[in-house]
């Protein structure tokens, strides 16, 4: 089984999209684009997504499946994601994040992939709660242990979980249903 540690968060964010519908390398560039869907989140340069593409494929997690006239260019080839691709892309979805810092990047692509699904973020959330807690407890005892420069980065350290710990909360707190979840928004097949 593939695991979070076997990719880098490119290939899963492309494998995300890829798992919404038949798609192309193109469209998939313009979504990680800064203004794109993920973009907007976390960019990556086209080129990486083409390696991604080419990476997941050779994994056997995604496949070709026909090919598109390009807009004003060669023939785009489609990609699907296969079985084995979608029951890995489910795993990763559920995992929480490791590391606070990895909030900004890795647990809001994976909530965005999760929303744009349509599914419910709460077994994610619940699951990035309890890994957060005993983060929580270790940096408590740090900064009391602390001093001089130590203690200002485990109040740093402690803070910044603190807020991560505060918005998974509100997340799960919030009514059922939200945050809003639907239809995804198709990334160009086109």
């Amino acid at each position: 089984m593939t695991t979070s540690k076997d990719r880098p968060l490119g290939e899963w964010a492309v494998l995300g999209l890829v798992a919404e519908h038949q798609t192309h390398g193109f469209a998939l560039g313009r979504a990680f684009a800064p203004n794109g869907v993920i973009g907007t989140i976390w960019t990556i340069p086209r080129p990486l997504v083409y390696r991604a593409l080419a990476s997941l494929e050779s994994a056997g997690l995604v496949r070709e499946v026909g090919s598109v006239p390009g807009e004003r260019g060669p023939e785009r080839r489609l990609v699907e994601a296969t079985p084995e691709g979608r029951v890995a892309l489910d795993h990763w979805l559920a995992e929480p994040v490791a590391h606070v810092r990895d909030a900004r990047s890795e647990l809001l692509v994976k909530l965005l992939l999760i929303d744009r699904a349509g599914r419910d973020p709460r077994g994610l959330l619940a699951a990035q709660a309890a890994r957060l807690d005993p983060m929580l407890d270790g940096l408590r005892r740090r900064l009391a242990e602390a001093e001089r420069f130590d203690a200002t980065l485990a109040r740093w350290r402690l803070s910044s979980a603190e807020a991560l710990a505060s918005f998974v909360a509100e997340l799960l707190e919030a009514p059922e249903g939200a945050p809003p979840g639907g239809a995804p928004r198709p990334v160009g097949s086109g």
